[in-house]
């Protein structure tokens, strides 16, 4: 397997998943704002342009970090960062997933793409202090859940655990202080604290 990824960003996730399960991959940095990478121009290898992407075991390209989580998952089911396909504990992992992508990793990138969508000071304000708000929001509903538990299915390390932790990096570079969810603060130091996630961060030139 090979990762197609960038720095800290949500490739990272996957990242992390390949080191948890003991699989063999390369990796591939990617130039985000160029849309490069070693060989060339990075969307002959995957057209939207972003990461992460994989190139699994029959040599087809994948993308989308909560399906490609799935897809590690899938080829160490001893592993247990995904449940059986099928089973009502598959489903309710997909619920998270889904709901890391499309309201905590999307709220991000409402914070990200601010300057690039709204040119004027203050309408950009505006719109980063939205976002801000509407994280918040998810994050009382992601601490109430997280109240009581290691990690975000329970008391098993899983997929979710990888996306959200990626995610939740991102805080603190959008001056976001996680210190007010004692419960989310505890899971992002406790996360921070196993050698694969200390070990992908190494690799990719972040601190912890």
């Amino acid at each position: 397997m090979k990762l197609f990824y960038s720095p800290g960003a949500c490739s990272l996730s996957p990242h992390i998943a390949l080191l948890e399960v003991g699989a063999k991959f390369e990796l591939e940095k990617v130039d985000l704002r160029a849309k490069t990478y070693s060989k060339g121009d990075y969307r002959a290898v995957n057209l939207k342009g972003s990461v992460p992407a994989i190139e699994m075991s029959n040599g087809e390209i994948l993308t989308e970090g909560a399906v490609i989580l799935q897809y590690i998952g899938d080829q160490f089911p001893n592993s247990n960062l995904i449940p059986k396909a099928g089973s009502t504990e598959r489903y309710r992992t997909q619920e998270w997933l889904n709901f890391i992508a499309s309201d905590i990793h999307k709220g991000f990138s409402v914070l990200f793409a601010a300057n690039r969508w709204v040119e004027n000071k203050e309408g950009n304000e505006q719109l980063k202090h939205g976002a801000r708000q509407s994280l918040g929001a998810r994050f009382d509903q992601l601490n109430q859940h997280m109240t009581g538990k290691n990690f975000v299915m329970g008391e098993r390390f899983s997929a979710p655990d990888c996306y959200l932790y990626t995610c939740l990096r991102w805080s603190k570079g959008m001056e976001i202080d996680l210190g007010k969810w004692p419960s989310i603060a505890a899971f992002m130091a406790r996360m921070g604290e196993r050698p694969k996630v200390k070990e992908a961060l190494a690799v990719e030139g972040l601190k912890p």
